[in-house]
């Protein structure tokens, strides 16, 4: 029996109002495009949903999917006669098939990953009558798409066409990296860590999508627990095999971001028994692991201050992983070049550390910023770093040869030789400046008429100390007291207080450390101390706070 479009959810305008907010707020069209195929694939129920862009209106790439091979985006192209997708764009109209495969323009694309689909329903998306790309979106079994389907998929589609206009006529990244004759390729970004770095780009592809998770009723309670649990220790103990890794190659205070890892999966830890909470209340465990995770970041995206915000990586990093687990998803051992420069959407700790020690010269994340883990860890290891893009398309970047100009904060991508021979010489002279550097950082900072400058910090988590202290740095300018409130489930008790200012005084001794009294509230909550405020940002928080509940210093 072939399932009607009653069988499935109706996306609703409410889920197009905030489709449509995600997209206007996202940092690039990259961004965009991915939030799209995600809730779409969502909203309709589908098991997969893409976008192909045209390159010259005859020729179309796919450029974001979910349900399809992620190394697929960028290398898949296909012409407007080819496949029912080439038919959309042919016809400029919607073309909806319940048994694709039967189409005579069916054609099947191995490389994406994709099980034969039946279903299929995509639209063209049209800008002054030029076809910029189609959307699409898939599934294995029959299915009749309904005509609200049909609407809400070109109501996305029309909205893409304005923003894909726009990157078109402005010579996006996508367009520089991808114009045939240009001489020299780059991308520009924000600089993590100062420094030169030349090597073979390899794409480090997120592990897992916690976002993607369907909720599904879960089976016998003690079984999901069961699968839970262990998902969480197989994680730990890779977490405790990669800090013995590290030992030897940064300090004791860069190793505390790999101890807060395993905090996070303790068993007696809020987020484990957050999660188990929701297994015993009826969701399955990828589901609980979802919510809960979800739910825990963010507290800390909502947060104004960046360096606090940047928090919530850490523990998305650790759910995918878990998930990855309990998906049971296999991965080959990778080869990495003799010199590694690691590339993705968000650099994980897990995947820093699985690339050999002497092979690693560069990071490139596309999100990131100077507070981020990828920042810290090549501040750590002596690599330089460039963060944050507008745009950049993984997809077509594994295995190239690129140069990491983090002075310049930029990324040259398959540089000529001329470009290559030139960043040689500089490499050759950042080293020795380093070397020159490294016989003046412990002297004391004056200026030419014998004025001493004191150079200060501002930090917070104690894995940030290690980097100033090996560049001279004279002390500790303000220390955020309320990172450690922000990252436990309950007011830390005298002891914890003590052990953490402990080892912050200690690390800087005998220069002195200015400690900010706790500033919460507004854009920094705590989760275990609710209250109402109307004007949370410039009303009740901060010193105003600890003032109304002097207990707060007692602990």
């Amino acid at each position: 029996m072939q399932p009607s479009a009653a069988d499935h959810r109706t996306p609703s305008l409410e889920l197009l109002q905030r489709i449509m907010t995600e997209v206007a707020a996202a940092r690039s069209l990259e961004e965009a495009l991915r939030i799209v195929v995600r809730r779409v694939r969502e909203g309709l129920t589908t098991e997969v949903c893409s976008i192909y862009l045209s390159e010259d209106g005859e020729n179309f790439v796919l450029m974001a999917t979910e349900g399809l091979n992620p190394a697929a985006v960028g290398r898949v192209r296909l012409h407007r006669s080819e496949g029912v997708t080439g038919l959309v764009a042919e016809r400029r109209e919607p073309v909806h098939l319940s048994r694709a495969s039967e189409h005579p323009r069916y054609k099947y694309f191995p490389s994406t990953g994709e099980e034969r689909c039946q279903a299929f329903l995509g639209v063209p998306i049209i800008h002054f009558g030029q076809v910029l790309g189609v959307l699409v979106t898939q599934q294995q079994e029959e299915r009749l798409f309904s005509k609200n389907d049909t609407a809400f998929l070109v109501t996305i589609a029309a909205q893409l066409a304005g923003g894909l206009q726009h990157a078109a006529a402005t010579g996006g990244l996508k367009q520089q990296l991808t114009r045939r004759g240009s001489a020299v390729r780059y991308a520009e970004a924000l600089c993590g860590t100062a420094g030169i770095a030349i090597g073979t780009l390899v794409v480090a592809f997120p592990e897992a999508d916690l976002n993607a998770v369907p909720d599904r009723e879960g089976g016998p309670v003690a079984d999901e627990e069961r699968l839970f649990l262990d998902a969480v220790a197989a994680v730990r103990g890779e977490i405790e095999h990669a800090t013995s890794r590290m030992t030897t190659l940064i300090k004791p205070e860069e190793l505390a971001i790999f101890n807060v890892h395993a905090m996070l999966l303790h068993a007696d830890g809020r987020l484990v028994t957050e999660a188990l909470e929701r297994i015993r209340g009826g969701q399955w465990a990828q589901g609980a692991l979802r919510d809960t995770w979800s739910a825990n970041a963010r507290i800390f995206e909502q947060m104004d201050e960046g360096y606090i915000r940047t928090r919530a990586e850490d523990i998305r990093d650790i759910g995918r992983r878990v998930l990855q687990k309990l998906q049971r998803a296999s991965s080959e051992p990778k080869v990495y070049p003799r010199r590694t420069i690691l590339v993705g959407e968000e650099i994980s700790i897990a995947q820093v550390a699985e690339v050999p020690s002497k092979r690693l010269v560069g990071l490139v994340s596309v999100r990131g910023s100077a507070y981020s883990h990828t920042a810290v860890l090549a501040r750590a290891l002596g690599i330089p770093a460039v963060l944050g893009f507008d745009d950049l398309p993984l997809g077509r970047l594994d295995g190239e040869e690129a140069v990491i100009d983090a002075n310049q904060a930029r990324l040259f991508i398959a540089p000529p030789a001329s470009v290559l021979q030139e960043f040689r010489r500089a490499l050759r002279e950042q080293e020795a400046i380093g070397r020159e550097l490294a016989e003046l950082k412990d002297l004391p900072g004056r200026t030419r008429d014998g004025r001493r400058i004191q150079l200060y910090v501002n930090t917070g988590l104690l894995s940030d100390i290690s980097p100033t202290l090996g560049s001279g740095a004279d002390g500790v300018g303000l220390y955020r007291t309320e990172v450690p409130f922000l990252v436990r489930d309950a007011f830390p008790d005298e002891d914890e207080q003590v052990e953490v200012y402990r080892q912050v005084l200690e690390a800087f001794a005998p220069q002195p450390v200015h400690m900010r009294t706790l500033d919460v509230g507004g854009d920094k909550p705590l989760p275990y101390f609710r209250y109402e405020e109307d004007n949370p940002f410039l009303g009740w928080r901060g010193i105003r706070v600890t003032l109304d509940h002097p207990e707060i210093f007692s602990t």
